[in-house]
């Protein structure tokens, strides 16, 4: 073989090569989560911090990585035909054949020979390397390709300041590539990482929970008016003792002449406790303490910083019309963040919703409506001015007087039944789906 053949063969290899590096770069690059690479860097990686570069300027490296594809593409153009036809010399002639047809014969092989090569190996093969091994391929491609732009710097600029006068004239501006994503984004990020497998169940449930909260506001978490356990300000001491050996409160608020419209302030049980099984002289008085008042329409996020600032574990709700509508504590609050928490008092209590069959579920009557759709992808209608499945019952079934426990509403196949209330208080419904369909096979 000619010297000058084993030369032109040697730079295709090369040029072939290159065109791999620069479209691997280009991919990798673009792939790759600026995240990953603030973490990397880090841990120490001292790569990282060239790769963090070329992030930070994307449009220039992008630039390089396009001017290195395109002279290496004309490269092997150039290289190609005059490669083909020195190999395939002796063969034409052999067969005599003339040197316009020879020339027009190897332009041909020579256009889809490298064609072939420059796709197959030049631009598929890296591009689905890059794709796959962002991570690894833009730490090991970064260093070249830095040193890249650097020098071919003054091609690049000019290039770059061509593009964007053109880009100009038309009235685009050329955009940053700041990386800020939406929280619709970063829900499909998590979901697709969980499907990945990259995090687990309970992490995406806590993520999903760190979004919905500031959705919520003090009425949907807040335990209502109706089952608020208080104690007044003239309660004997034997009252008081077994008032909290039955519920196993932590924190009582304290109302004045039964009126919980009027509440003066919280005891904390523990202390007063103590206090008792000492033998000291106990006031209920002197162990209240204030607390917060928050509107019921108040965000839940505004709630726990308000609290936070007070240093407070509970506070009262009220209505619009100044009226007390419940209460809320810490610990409703940081449910709404980490799901249920459950302490050894509260082996008794029983879930919001629970499976009882196939089709039936028992359902405490102060769940959301929206917690209700989204769980189960329900469509609750005729639902103005209610946010709870017992508060929605009670405004369609249109009971003006009587009982309501067993009342019962039928609605596009879904039963839902009072089973348990206290006075005009839903506090147990029953949910019965709709049996699913099934298909005999015609015999």
């Amino acid at each position: 073989m000619e010297v000058s053949i084993f030369i032109n063969l040697l730079l295709i290899v090369l040029f072939l090569a290159l065109t791999a590096f620069f479209v691997a770069s280009e991919f990798a690059v673009v792939k790759i989560r600026s995240s990953r690479i603030d973490q990397l860097i880090a841990e120490g990686n001292k790569q990282a911090t060239v790769a963090k570069t070329i992030t930070q300027n994307l449009d220039y490296y992008l630039s390089a990585c396009q001017l290195g594809i395109t002279v290496t593409a004309l490269g092997l153009g150039a290289l190609g035909k005059p490669a083909v036809s020195s190999l395939m010399y002796p063969l034409f002639d052999f067969f005599n054949v003339s040197d316009s047809l020879s020339s027009a014969i190897s332009y041909a092989v020579a256009f889809l020979l490298v064609t072939y090569l420059h796709v197959v190996i030049g631009e598929m093969a890296p591009k689905t390397l890059a794709i796959q091994f962002s991570e690894k391929m833009t730490l090991l491609l970064s260093g070249p390709l830095y040193w890249f732009g650097k020098l071919m710097y003054p091609f690049i600029l000019t290039l770059n300041g061509a593009s964007r006068l053109l880009l100009r004239v038309f009235g685009v501006k050329p955009l940053g590539h700041d990386q800020a994503y939406t929280e619709e984004e970063l829900k499909i990020i998590m979901a697709q990482s969980y499907a990945g497998g990259a995090i687990d169940k309970e992490e995406l449930q806590y993520m999903e929970n760190v979004f919905s909260f500031d959705e919520h506001v003090a009425k949907d978490i807040m335990v209502p008016r109706t089952e608020m356990i208080t104690i007044h300000e003239g309660m004997a001491i034997e009252e008081l003792v077994a008032l909290m050996d039955r519920y196993n409160y932590t924190r009582y608020p304290v109302i004045e002449d039964g009126d919980k419209d009027n509440i003066l302030g919280v005891v904390n049980a523990k202390k007063m406790l103590q206090a008792i099984v000492a033998g000291k002289d106990v006031s209920i008085k002197s162990y209240m303490r204030e607390l917060p008042f928050i509107f019921e329409a108040t965000s839940i996020q505004d709630v726990m910083h308000k609290m936070q600032k007070e240093k407070v574990h509970m506070a009262v709700i009220i209505d619009e019309f100044g009226g007390t509508a419940g209460l809320v504590t810490m610990e409703e609050v940081i449910e709404e963040l980490v799901g249920e928490i459950r302490d050894e008092f509260d082996r008794d209590e029983e879930s919001d919703i629970e499976q009882v069959g196939p089709n039936d579920y028992l359902i405490n009557g102060r769940v959301l409506l929206n917690d209700l759709e989204e769980q189960f992808g329900l469509v609750f209608h005729d639902r103005e001015h209610v946010d709870t499945i017992g508060g929605w019952l009670l405004q369609n079934s249109h009971v003006m007087d009587g009982p309501i426990e067993g009342i019962q509403m039928e609605v596009e196949g879904h039963v839902w039944s009072v089973v348990e209330a206290d006075e005009h208080h839903v506090k147990k419904v029953k949910w019965t789906q709709p049996q699913p369909v099934k298909l005999t096979q015609a015999t």
